[in-house]
């Protein structure tokens, strides 16, 4: 096997194999689960860990060099409105290939799924416009994100109710593992052509305007058709006999995920033809090995969804659901926190923004102690979902004060911590989070007898807007050391000095 593929599945394995065995000592000693169920979770896990392998190394070999490459050709770009078609263009179309999307389309009563597709797909185009435009044109991240959260909380007011989770929820699934290592690729590529003194800070919080889009395109969506109601597909746990039984599952999931997939990573392997044939930018040894990381790619992505949708899902819908029996419900948000404390480190995305901030930063800011950061950030997170569904409390009794917190801090952290962190949100918000943490809420807010769609859904929203606060919380922590450091070390260099001195 190839050393750097042996290398990922080892980091995904140290990922994975923590959540792994939480849920085998609460099948064992909280919650007792049938073998048959454990047994369809292990396998998933299985698939999740080589598939996460798989997926990281080829993002690395593939779309990081082709996100990179595009956007240093933007900045030479003359003709602005190149740039902004093409730009629209490549947002929508990978946003329509998202596998989240199918899910987040399929929640919506009243709405035709193509509507849902089709209208997301193109907020996030335009934002990811928007996002370009703001490096190129050198604006405020901050303040631009502060006009813009405004005017999404003023839009709630006219949501229906049972409409709003879902809305916010759609700014963190649509930025899934298909979008986010190409968007997050893009920055790079764009700041590292300008010779502007805040270039890495900039190559942040494409992510995050990318993450508005949706929630705005949702909520419009919300007014004009204004639904009665907003349905969900219910988590059905499969009736398994034998180890047969099990395969059938994944069996039966596979060839969708391969589907799904292939249309998915279709888009951006049309943009990279396109744009070899017009730039010659690679060279022939470069195209094969970004064709084999495609490869992995592929392979990486079929094996991890089909892990987290067959084993995670009814897993999840079952803890939750005995978690929120009357009996253990003084345990849900306890052990909700400690679930979401360890699976954000199964999200694929939050591998490479770790590894994206470390490069960028040089070192600099750790992959460490932005994992720790992130996983800090989802357990509250998830902490405060659990208490939204034990309690009812609307979602905006939540999200405007964390919000309110999280844009009052971009003015005192450090730029480049502002845009990682409001990245984070769209980050954190993965496939890992839709496939177990939204059917563990659903099951949970089932047995307690509340409304779903206004308090299970939400959850995904909730882990999107924490890890704001976290990180930079982290760059202020950081700066405040760094600055402490550089005193000290000033006054140490300015004593021997003034003993010289005075010695003559």
């Amino acid at each position: 096997m190839n050393k750097k593929l042996k290398e990922k599945i080892s980091e995904a394995l140290s990922s994975v194999l923590p959540i792994t065995l939480i849920v085998l000592f609460l099948s064992i000693f909280v919650v007792p689960l049938s073998t048959d169920t454990v047994l369809l979770f292990f396998v998933g896990a299985v698939l999740l860990i080589v598939g996460m392998g798989l997926f990281t190394l080829g993002v690395e070999m593939s779309m990081m060099p082709m996100g990179e490459a595009i956007g240093s050709k933007f900045t030479k770009a003359k003709k602005i409105w190149m740039i902004i078609l093409s730009t629209f263009l490549m947002g929508f179309l990978i946003t329509i290939a998202e596998p989240d999307l199918d899910v987040l389309a399929s929640q919506v009563a009243s709405i035709p799924d193509d509507v849902i597709i089709f209208t997301v797909a193109a907020g996030v185009g335009v934002f990811l416009v928007i996002a370009i435009l703001r490096i190129i044109f050198q604006v405020s991240f901050s303040k631009l994100v502060i006009g813009l959260y405004i005017f999404v909380f003023a839009l709630a007011i006219f949501v229906p109710d049972d409409f709003l989770p879902v809305s916010f929820d759609s700014g963190g699934v649509t930025t899934g593992p298909i979008t986010v290592p190409f968007i997050l690729a893009l920055g790079v590529g764009l700041a590292s052509r300008s010779n502007d003194k805040d270039a890495n800070e900039n190559s942040f919080g494409l992510v995050a305007l990318c993450s508005i889009g949706p929630i705005i395109a949702v909520m419009l969506l919300g007014i004009i058709y204004h639904p009665s109601e907003a349905t969900y597909d219910p988590v059905i746990v499969p009736q398994l006999d034998t180890m047969q039984d099990v395969a059938k599952v994944f069996a039966h999931e596979l060839p969708i995920i391969v589907g799904e997939v292939a249309r998915a990573l279709l888009p951006l392997g049309i943009v990279f033809i396109l744009f070899q044939l017009f730039t010659k930018q690679f060279r022939k040894r470069q195209l094969m090995k970004m064709s084999v990381g495609f490869i992995y790619t592929f392979a990486g992505l079929v094996l991890f969804l089909t892990g987290v949708n067959a084993g995670f899902i009814p897993v999840g819908k079952l803890l939750g659901s005995e978690l929120a029996s009357e009996n253990l419900r003084i345990l849900l948000i306890p052990l909700g926190m400690l679930i979401g404390y360890f699976i954000v480190a199964a999200e694929p995305a939050v591998h490479v923004l770790n590894k994206q901030v470390e490069d960028v930063s040089d070192g600099e800011i750790s992959a460490k102690a932005l994992k720790y950061t992130l996983s800090i950030g989802v357990a509250i997170s998830v902490g405060l979902a659990m208490l939204r569904v034990l309690t009812g409390l609307h979602i905006m009794w939540f999200l405007i004060p964390l919000y309110g917190i999280a844009l009052a801090l971009s003015f005192f952290v450090p730029k480049i911590y502002v845009g990682i962190a409001f990245d984070s949100g769209g980050v954190a918000s993965g496939p890992m989070t839709s496939t177990f943490l939204l059917p563990f809420a659903m099951g949970a807010c089932e047995a307690v007898g509340g409304n779903i769609m206004s308090d299970a859904f939400g959850i995904v929203a909730m882990v999107a807007v924490v890890p704001l606060i976290a990180v930079q919380v982290l760059g202020l922590i950081y700066s405040t050391n760094v600055r402490l450091f550089k005193s000290k070390a000033t006054e140490a260099d300015s004593f021997p000095v003034l003993l010289g001195e005075e010695d003559e």
